[in-house]
């Protein structure tokens, strides 16, 4: 006979069938995005390779230049196919499951990259990219035992799109004044807290769509995603112009993910109910995480060369 306890424990951990739907589809998301980023990043290169040396950002005819490049043509495709995935993901999986897949890109561009490149993955990168995985991994897993899905209401969404106005003014402000000094980890990591907004904000309308709730807010949402995307695919070109893909792609896997959950335990209260032990998970994991973007910025055989 079985005990009702493990009835229960059974019934909490069941994956849902629309789950099991969702999942597949954002791993195959992620075999998109590692390579359009690889595509992408050869065509940027060759971009570069051809004009002038950039000094503040890919200019306006490096842009257009990119759209005579096969390679970034290709790459940018593979990269909208990632998109449709994940955002279909979403209408079948909660974002807390579905966000934190993308960090399989990662593994799959460090050994794409180290065949495509031929230089070989050094101890310090592999222990970083782990550090990357294992980082966002964790964070993740303690996010889906402890944090309780919560409706997101107006003022919730009136204060996400608050504070992207913030983020993007920012970061607007600083690329404007600081850009020639920027490496290509500022503009991952501006990428990455982008592109956690778009997670989050892609979410909302999907669901507010699917509820028929379709309103001026919900028109709000999607003007804020639709900048938010502009500009994070802006820094990411730019972040490939002076970093290897695997790097870009790292500090979007970690950082994407880590905003989005953010958001959802800042703004929406979902880890409101998470004990002392979780929190203290969150702030380690997201550490650990984090670092290990920055290790393999420093320690990247590409980006020592």
């Amino acid at each position: 006979m079985v005990s009702p306890d493990l009835t229960d424990l059974a019934v909490e951990i069941a994956i849902d069938p629309r789950q099991a739907i969702g999942i597949p589809l954002a791993l195959i998301g992620a075999v998109f995005l590692s390579l359009g980023a690889q595509f992408q990043h050869r065509g940027v290169t060759k971009v570069e390779a051809h004009t002038v040396e950039v000094t503040g950002g890919l200019n306006t005819k490096q842009l257009v230049l990119l759209l005579s490049r096969p390679s970034w043509v290709f790459g940018t495709l593979m990269l909208g196919l990632a998109i449709v995935f994940q955002l279909t993901s979403l209408a079948f999986a909660p974002l807390i499951v579905v966000q934190p897949l993308g960090a399989v890109a990662l593994v799959i561009t460090a050994v794409l990259n180290a065949r495509v490149s031929r230089v070989k993955i050094n101890r310090a990168s592999v222990i970083a990219i782990a550090m990357c995985v294992g980082g966002v991994g964790l964070f993740v897993t303690v996010a889906a035992f402890t944090a309780v899905d919560k409706p997101v209401t107006d003022a919730n969404l009136i204060t996400i799109l608050i504070v992207l106005g913030i983020v993007l003014l920012a970061f607007a402000a600083a690329f404007v004044v600081l850009r020639t000094r920027f490496k290509a980890i500022f503009y991952i990591i501006g990428a990455g807290v982008l592109y956690g907004f778009v997670a989050t904000l892609a979410k909302v309308i999907i669901n507010r769509t699917q509820n028929g709730n379709f309103d001026w807010l919900t028109l709000a949402c999607l003007a804020g995603l639709l900048l938010a995307a502009a500009s994070g695919a802006y820094f990411v070109q730019n972040a490939y112009s002076s970093g290897p893909p695997d790097l870009v792609i790292a500090g979007l896997t970690v950082i994407d993910p880590l905003i989005a959950v953010g958001i959802g335990i800042i703004v929406l209260g979902e880890a409101s109910q998470a004990p002392l032990w979780a929190a203290v998970l969150f702030v380690v994991a997201g550490v650990v995480a984090i670092w290990g973007v920055f290790v393999l910025a420093k320690h990247h055989p590409q980006s020592q060369s």
